[in-house]
């Protein structure tokens, strides 16, 4: 039997166990059980709110039982097959091929498994703005705007644009977007921060090689589980004409709605509803969303040297860098990881880099735990 495949089979077995003891197997099955035979009372959803949250809990818990006797099936099946090829080689090749894969999922669910913070599981608003420079790094900031509406899409997240500012030339002044599907905020939250392009710019009539910076600031949706206190008297409220394109009384009245958290500064902004009443409510959510991530960034500056939404937006401050001239590589400053295809990054292949993020957390946090 291959050495190659009797390896890939414990890394599969081992990624299971490590999963198992996560779950903390026996007391998620039973749990599991429980709130299969709560949705089936008649009266479960007389209370949609504690019924939405039962049915998300379970939904996670199913998910994650699944997974295991995914991979432990698929590990099974490995073997059994190997044992069937009777040291066919081609087919040896293609077994080897499939549990690599397997493996690659497994990989990912160990890191899924540790969105365990109280916000992870969590929608969340993600803000960009471009930074110094004009056309160039508008269109930058459009360009990081796609890479993430891109990866959303391809992970099966919905993405709803709720303020938008565009460029003068092209692209945008900024953007903010509500990402909504479980643990969006988990994965995302580590690409708060500046974002650094290097290219040959389509603007420069000397096809000289610019600089261009973005920023990017991630905030989960919260619930009613997680309280916020806001003074109303410390929030200016601000009313203006939407700028993009509406219907029959967008952009003739006052819909879009600014709000102003004066002690910190905190800026959020809606004009996707139709009303201002449904602008107002949706900014209010933003605003408590901030606040709240403004939060866990004081939890967390003292073991990771992140940044807040008032870093600047230029040099000494990006996570990440995209070098499209004279070579191409994108690389994040935080965990090292880098790769040449720059074209698939900025396609939505972010996948790596977000992995990358989680763990390098993670590992941060069990150093200064232990």
């Amino acid at each position: 039997m291959s050495t190659e495949i009797i390896n890939l089979v414990e890394e599969i077995k081992q990624s299971s166990e490590l999963l198992r003891r996560r779950l903390d197997w026996d007391v998620a099955e039973k749990r599991l059980d429980e709130l299969n035979a709560l949705s089936e009372q008649p009266e479960f959803w007389n209370d949609p709110e504690q019924a939405r949250k039962l049915m998300a809990e379970r939904q996670q818990l199913e998910t994650g039982i699944q997974t295991v006797k995914d991979l432990e099936r698929e590990a099974r099946d490995g073997l059994e097959l190997v044992e069937l090829s009777e040291g066919d080689e081609d087919m040896l090749n293609e077994v080897a091929a499939s549990l690599k894969r397997v493996r690659e999922r497994a990989a990912k669910a160990e890191l899924q498994a540790l969105l365990s913070g109280e916000a992870d599981a969590n929608d969340c608003y993600m803000q960009i703005n471009a930074g110094a420079g004009g056309t160039e790094s508008q269109d930058w900031a459009a360009m990081l705007r796609r890479m993430y509406v891109r990866w959303a899409e391809q992970s099966g997240y919905k993405v709803e644009e709720v303020d938008a500012h565009d460029g003068e030339e092209a692209g945008i002044k900024s953007a903010t977007m509500l990402i909504s599907g479980h643990n969006a905020y988990g994965w995302l939250k580590s690409e708060s921060g500046v974002h650094r392009l290097v290219r040959i710019s389509p603007y420069d009539s000397s096809a000289r090689r610019h600089t261009s910076f973005a920023s990017c600031t991630v905030s989960p949706v919260i619930d009613d589980s997680i309280e916020v206190e806001i003074d109303p008297s410390d929030v200016r409220t601000d009313t203006y004409r939407s700028s993009g394109a509406g219907g029959q009384h967008v952009n003739k009245t006052d819909s879009a709605v600014r709000l102003t958290h004066e002690p910190t500064g905190i800026v959020v902004a809606c004009q996707a509803g139709r009303s201002q009443h449904q602008n107002r409510a949706k900014a209010w959510e933003m605003l408590r969303s901030k606040l709240y991530e403004l939060e866990l960034q004081k939890r967390r500056e003292a073991v990771q040297d992140s940044h807040d939404s008032k870093s600047d937006i230029g040099w000494g401050h990006q996570i990440r860098s995209y070098v499209l001239q004279p070579y191409q590589m994108v690389k994040d400053v935080r965990t090292g990881h880098e790769t040449s295809d720059t074209a698939g990054v900025l396609d939505g292949d972010i996948d790596a880099f977000l992995s990358a993020a989680l763990a390098h957390a993670v590992g941060v946090d069990e150093e200064e735990t232990a």
